[in-house]
């Protein structure tokens, strides 16, 4: 598989890419410098190896006619031929490091066949005939003339080969030195020229298909929606230039349906403010106080004219019965509404889609008249559910006298609106359970109330009674004066109590604040029992919730009509600590009460088991005991948190 096959759809094969042509044109000319700069720094090294060779050929020039010098220096003094040995070493050095070379320093003798060959010429003519005479002339000091003389008609010679030598040497560094001013050369015109061919080479890949993708884009947003750009290369800027001419098109297309586009926009913006502006007023109609009818049918109303409805209904379900109710209904014949006013589930249209709970249109053909609602001239009736977390309360009906298609949105708009009315639906049965929770609740602390005070007065009537007719029977005026007296005093507690009952059943918190209240029952407690009272008040507390409030007051209430008529009391002091905490205290200077005895009781005398029921409701702790040094004290403690959380 080669590699272009092997690439992900879309992408542009190596040698196609722009990234890759630009490294190619850099990496060549990167290539062609560092060749020229090697041939170069070559060049340098053969002449400077040359140079230090000419230097060295040169010396052994000098160092022959010193050697014929300290030659004769010898022949005059023998102890000079420790100099000539020395420098005789140091000329065979010299000579053999022509030959080798040294890669270090460097020094190298040209490569070439006649300059090795002169070398070789002159390393033969010191081998065989100079080093021979030099040495035999230094051994045979009686005869130095004759041996001196023989090796200085030498040393021309030789150093007629060293010259030419030399002479080779300087002519081929000569050459070598021409070869390295024409590489710089080279080296220069390749920089000049590499810099234009890549400045030249950026221009034709990158600038200007950038400048004339600029112009096509210019000419794209004045409004010229058939400007194209050519596409002269496969790589990425073909690719942009392509997407380029593809984006002009289909802007160019867009722009010839822009107006029908808008339109269509319009339209269904229009839809869905539509839909926003029935779902806003239907759920702030269905939050209005209203009864169960009104709801359903304003419901019916509002859903009718949105939709243009010919007629509607809604239907609630007996489900234990299996019957559904018609509750509101809107552009139906009287006939129909009386015919259909009760339906069982399953039957007819609107059975059918109650009993499934599920979307029904129903669209009646020409001839059939199966229905009553078909008979009435309805040619499409529409069945949506009332349903609240997954339970079917009813159904709601759209009836229309020209076909109607409804779309997949709007249906959805229909079903959320009859979840919305099954939440109203739900709220005011809530409601009236809770209602009539708080009337059943309110019923049970009333008769508590009237067993504990009415009930016992009338019992002690009874009682008074009962001795009233044995006093009678046996003439016994002193009983019955004094029956008379109880029964007198009997009915007035009473009729205390009963009036005290009714105060505390009107009582409202309406326009009232806890210390408002409280003072308003202190007030009509004065002027009722002529008693004492002193109110001590302390913070500012957070206000408490209307039930929290009414029954603390109802305590409060309960606490003083004990004191009346139980304590004997002279004093009362009443004190109220409103800080993160609710407490209230009722303490009197009364006789007391014995609380073991009490407890022992099925119904005290002192209302405590009313008073514990509202301490609970309002989410309080009551706390009742004697007072130091005697007397009554009742405690009432509403904490933050029950407080907060009402």
């Amino acid at each position: 598989m080669s590699d272009e096959a092997a690439l992900p759809a879309g992408a542009l094969p190596l040698s196609q890419r722009l990234t890759v042509k630009i490294l190619f044109s850099f990496i060549s000319f990167l290539l062609l410098a560092l060749a020229a700069i090697g041939a170069t720094l070559l060049l340098s090294w053969q002449l400077e190896g040359g140079a230090a060779a000419i230097n060295d050929a040169g010396s052994l020039r000098m160092r022959t006619y010193q050697l014929g010098l300290q030659l004769r220096q010898v022949e005059q003094d023998p102890a000079r031929a420790v100099q000539l040995s020395a420098n005789l070493g140091r000329f065979e050095q010299t000579l053999q490091r022509l030959e080798q070379g040294d890669p270090a320093r460097p020094l190298l003798v040209p490569r070439r066949a006649d300059i090795l060959a002169e070398l070789d010429e002159v390393r033969a003519h010191w081998s065989v005939r100079m080093r021979p005479l030099l040495l035999s002339s230094a051994e045979q000091t009686l005869n130095r003339t004759v041996r001196g003389d023989a090796f200085e008609r030498e040393i021309e010679p030789f150093v007629g080969k060293i010259d030419t030598l030399v002479r080779d040497i300087e002519q081929h560094n000569a050459r070598k030195t021409e070869w390295l001013r024409l590489c710089q050369t080279l080296l220069a015109t390749l920089a000049v020229l590499g810099t234009v061919a890549l400045i030249y080479l950026m221009f034709l890949i990158v600038i200007r298909p950038l400048e004339r993708l600029h112009l096509g884009i210019q000419r794209l947003a004045g409004g010229d929606f058939s400007s194209r750009v050519p596409v002269e290369t496969h790589d990425e800027f073909g690719e942009v230039a392509a997407g380029f001419n593809d984006m002009a098109g289909r802007l160019a297309e867009a722009n010839a349906t822009l107006e029908f586009q808008v339109e269509a926009k319009t339209a269904k913006l229009t839809e869905k403010n539509r839909e926003l502006s029935l779902l806003y007023e239907i759920a702030a109609f269905l939050n209005r106080p209203a009864t169960l009818e009104e709801l359903s049918q304003g419901f019916l109303e509002r859903v009718s004219a949105a939709f243009a409805a010919d007629g509607g209904a809604v239907r609630l379900s007996d489900t234990p019965h299996g019957m559904l109710f018609l509750v509101a209904q809107h552009g139906l014949p009287a006939g129909l509404s009386e015919r259909e006013h009760c339906l069982p589930l399953g039957e007819c249209v609107c059975g059918e889609a109650a009993a499934s709970g599920e979307t029904r249109i129903e669209t009646f053909t020409a001839g059939d008249g199966r229905f009553d609602c078909q008979r009435e001239g309805f040619v499409v009736v529409s069945s949506f559910a009332i349903s609240s977390q997954a339970r079917l309360l009813g159904v709601y009906h759209l009836h229309f006298r020209q076909p109607r298609i409804f779309t997949r949105q709007q249906r959805q708009l229909l079903e959320t609106l009859g979840q919305h009315l099954a939440a109203a639906l739900d709220n005011q049965r809530l409601a009236a359970t809770a209602r009539e929770l708080a009337v059943l609740e309110e019923r049970n602390l009333v008769a508590q109330g009237l067993h504990d005070s009415i009930a016992q007065g009338l019992s002690f009537l009874n009682l008074q009674t009962q001795m009233l007719e044995d006093a009678l029977r046996r003439d016994d005026r002193e009983a019955l004066a004094e029956s008379l007296g109880q029964i007198q005093a009997g009915v007035q507690e009473s009729y205390d109590d009963v009036r005290e009952l009714l105060t505390n059943f009107r009582a409202s918190l309406a326009a009232e604040d806890l210390f408002s209240a409280v003072d308003a029952i202190l007030e009509r407690f004065r002027r009722q029992t002529g008693l004492r009272v002193e109110v001590q008040r302390e913070g500012d507390g957070a206000p408490l919730s209307p039930d929290q409030q009414l029954q603390v007051l109802f305590i409060l209430q309960e606490s003083l009509s004990n004191v009346r008529k139980h304590a004997r009391a002279s004093r009362v002091v009443v004190r109220i600590e409103d800080e993160r905490d609710l407490l209230l205290t009722v303490r009197d200077d009364g006789v007391g009460f014995d609380a073991q005895e009490v407890a022992q009781r099925p119904s005290g005398h002192f209302g405590l088991s009313i008073m514990q029921e509202r301490a609970q409701r309002a989410g309080a702790e009551l706390a009742i005991g004697p007072a130091a040094p005697y007397g009554t004290q009742v405690v009432v403690r509403l904490a933050q948190r029950d407080r907060l959380s009402a």
